[in-house]
């Protein structure tokens, strides 16, 4: 990168940030960051429980941005100082720790820039993963677990907190399937990118045969719902209620009650299941609360699918489509086939890198939009 490269990042980092400044109103969250910490102080804040963790949540939510601006803001300003010390002594290291810098920041401010993006209704709630192993047996259920550490670095990575409301263990490796609750800002606006079915070619290590083995796995993504803001009836009699004994991975969350909670709704076929609570109570409202989301967001699908069918829009379903292809054999390559993007290394895929896929994938739906 020659310094005039560097000179136009910088300016282009300043009109970024200019913008920023005024779409985000920063002033207003940071009063409103003041509201919730003093709200925070009061003797009687923790009375109802539900409502401060709201209130805790929200007031996080907005000092992650507000800190975010200020920490790129910040890594402008050195970079600046590092530019114009630069120009006066030529010093090589100072050169390449500039160009590090510059990459790091660029990276960060297309980041942030993708999250004051997604001002879809829904996109700052919280998501609710599932993942669902097609047939095939052990082979699509250790598939099921490979993507389940997947989602699970890629939450840690955002910061966001991951609850596990679900999990069935596979007969011999793997799992049945699993629900996550991934908290945190943007989360559903991020992970809707990931609905649909993920496709992985491997030589199976269960194969004592060495063959090669095609595995899918089906990933589901719904906003979790506010009750209030959920304008669906589910009728007693549209649904049946199962109870059994929580289970979970390793011996983890195992309870000697049947307090697992199974929720099938009959018109649909939809069905929820939740264990993560050792309360059947518990787990049945957290049940009850997963199908009214998932019941609400199909009626959002359905009200936009004819909205799109009126004005004659074509765009493709997805779910039930392969959206991404994981080839681990006879090549190293990671493919998404609604953008094109690929990534040769699968093992840093894996290990929660599907930022690039994600982002590639919004950007095209916003554009689509736009």
């Amino acid at each position: 990168m020659e310094l005039y490269e560097i000179r136009n990042f910088i300016g282009d980092m300043h009109g970024k940030l200019d913008d920023f400044r005024g779409s985000l109103d920063l002033e207003e969250k940071e009063i409103q960051i003041r509201e919730y910490e003093e709200r925070m102080t009061d003797p009687g804040f923790w009375d109802n429980q539900e409502e401060a963790q709201q209130v805790i949540d929200s007031n996080n939510n907005l000092k992650k941005v507000v800190d975010e601006f200020h920490n790129i803001e910040a890594a402008v300003e050195d970079i600046e100082v590092s530019y114009e010390l630069l120009k006066e002594e030529n010093d090589e290291d100072m050169y390449r720790t500039l160009e590090e810098n510059v990459s790091q920041v660029r990276a960060q401010i297309q980041a942030f820039e993708l999250n004051m993006l997604l001002n879809n209704e829904h996109d700052g709630l919280n998501a609710i993963l599932e993942l669902h192993p097609g047939a095939g047996g052990t082979e699509s259920q250790d598939w099921a677990e490979m993507l389940l550490r997947m989602y699970q670095r890629y939450a840690d990575q955002q910061g966001f907190k991951v609850e596990t409301l679900d999990y069935q263990a596979g007969d011999e490796a793997g799992v049945k399937s699993v629900a996550l609750l991934i908290k945190g800002l943007n989360s559903y606006g991020l992970l809707k990118a990931e609905k649909g079915v993920h496709r992985l070619v491997r030589i199976s290590p269960f194969d004592s045969s060495g063959r090669r083995h095609t595995s899918f796995v089906s990933c589901e993504v719904t906003p979790q719902f506010e009750n209030q803001d959920i304008k669906i009836e589910v009728k007693p009699e549209e649904i049946s209620v199962d109870t059994y004994r929580a289970s979970g991975a390793g011996g983890q969350h195992v309870n000697t009650t049947d307090s697992a909670v199974r929720i099938t709704h009959h018109p649909t076929g939809i069905v929820v299941t939740c264990q993560n609570e050792r309360s059947q109570i518990k787990n049945r409202d957290q049940a009850m609360t997963m199908l009214k989301s998932k019941l609400y967001q199909r009626e959002l699908e359905e009200q936009r699918a004819e909205i799109d069918a009126i004005k004659g829009e074509q765009k493709e379903i997805g779910w039930g489509s392969q959206i991404r292809s994981y080839v681990f054999h006879p090549y190293s390559m990671v493919k998404d086939h609604r953008t094109n993007m690929e990534v040769g290394n699968t093992d840093k895929v894996m290990d929660g890198d599907i930022g690039p896929f994600i982002d590639a994938y919004l950007r095209m739906t916003m554009d689509d939009e736009g």
